[in-house]
């Protein structure tokens, strides 16, 4: 039995179609290559035979089935038995990690239609967005501006408060020339207030702009507005979910301050239970070699057990620590959260428990490497002392800084593709 095997761009995900099976195991066999936009109309799957006989009916139904959501890479292969029955039993899909990268060329396509969730994101795409950010930095600092994005319409809808997320991708976008329409507190002062549903509040602003920025209290909030828009759907913070351009600049600052992000340890201190940013942060971290990542919190807001799985299925080092001189004394970057009072509910003897618990001062810093860095999604309250901000290791600010270059390079991205 002789097998064709072609690879198929994609996301990993699960899906079935018939007979068809596709999932995420399997090795390249692969003997050509195909974009995942033209490959629906291919010459080599309109026309492919073998032995004589046409396969091109289930193939290019195969491959339509395979286009039609994201991509990541896929192997087809089918049997030399060409009858039909044997043909649908012997075709399968199956996801091959990092056997083909995408394109980030000049005018390509963007890979995402939203961003959603930290786990979208590969070593490369990542890498690809901080070139893309850097080169919004120096727009930034021409005074003259950029109209790369004039035209362009973006709505900000925010349920919970922001100064940062909200005022950076505002910037963001007046600086790349477009437009912004803006609610704050949508929670009270907006149709939700009167009962509207997330999905009929999607749909009804989707028809005013080209980019919704959405941050809510419910964690899946962006999915479901993301599955509900037909234009770009960026997550500024669901709930206790996931925080993903909040950790894309972190991981942008890390990688500027300290000039790598393979083999560093990294401490996570504060509210892991419910911090989406650390999360989200955690996902991103995984993504690369030789990382170790130290758990620091009080016993309440202890980082939950789903992420701490993901690590080891990873291969990534972690350990918890209640140990925060020592900790520091370790790391390339001490990542500090606020606990977050908002998270707690009527159990303020909780919240009051673990406030104030694990503070960086003066005495961390001096326990601290010269290189290393202090990090914080901000705001903060007292969980990092006035007196930290002196010292060039305080990253923070920096770090907020970058958040406009990210949000810049993803607007552009999202819109105008590479």
């Amino acid at each position: 039995m002789k097998c064709y095997n072609f690879i198929v761009n994609r996301y990993f995900r699960r899906f079935e179609d018939g007979d068809y099976q596709f999932s995420k195991e399997g090795s390249l066999l692969s003997q050509y290559s195909l974009s995942p936009y033209n490959m629906a109309s291919s010459s080599m799957f309109s026309a492919w035979t073998m032995n004589g006989n046409a396969l091109a009916p289930t193939v290019s139904r195969i491959i339509n089935d395979c286009s039609k959501e994201t991509y990541k890479s896929l192997s087809i292969s089918a049997s030399a038995d060409t009858s039909h029955s044997s043909l649908r039993r012997g075709v399968e899909c199956r996801a091959l990690i990092g056997e083909r990268k995408p394109s980030f060329s000049l005018g390509s396509k963007f890979q995402l239609e939203d961003v959603i969730e930290a786990q979208q994101f590969d070593r490369d795409m990542l890498s690809a967005i901080f070139d893309v950010a850097l080169e919004m930095e120096k727009i930034e600092k021409n005074s003259a501006g950029s109209n790369l994005l004039q035209g362009y319409l973006m709505a900000t809808l925010f349920y919970e408060p922001s100064t940062r997320t909200r005022l950076s991708f505002e910037s963001a976008m007046k600086r790349l020339g477009g437009e912004v329409l803006t609610t704050e507190n949508a929670r009270e002062f907006s149709s939700a207030a009167k009962g509207e549903t997330l999905e009929d509040t999607i749909r009804t602003v989707e028809g005013y702009t080209d980019i919704i920025v959405m941050r809510h209290f419910e964690s899946g909030a962006a999915r479901r507005a993301a599955a509900t828009a037909t234009i770009p759907v960026i997550n500024a913070g669901d709930g206790p979910g996931q925080h993903p351009t909040q950790a894309l600049l972190d991981m942008y600052t890390i990688q500027r301050e300290i000039g790598k992000l393979d083999g560093i340890k990294v401490g996570l201190v504060g509210d892991l239970a419910y911090g989406r940013t650390v999360r989200s942060l955690a996902y991103l971290l995984a993504k690369y070699k030789d990382v170790k990542i130290y758990f620091v919190s009080p016993e309440t807001v202890k980082m939950k057990d789903d992420i701490k799985d993901y690590l080891t299925s990873k291969g990534v080092g972690w350990e918890e620590s209640d140990d925060l001189m020592e900790v520091a004394s370790k790391c390339d970057v001490v990542y500090q959260t606020r606990i977050q009072k908002e998270r707690f509910g009527e159990r303020i003897d909780l919240y009051e428990e673990a406030r104030g618990k694990y503070i960086v001062d003066g005495d961390v810093l001096r326990a601290m490497q010269k290189h290393a860095v202090v990090m914080h999604p901000l705001p903060r309250l007292d969980e990092i002392t006035v007196d930290v901000d002196a010292d060039p290791r305080a990253a923070y600010f920096r770090q907020a800084k970058n958040g406009l270059y990210i949000r810049m390079a993803l607007l552009k991205l999202l819109l105008l593709g590479w």
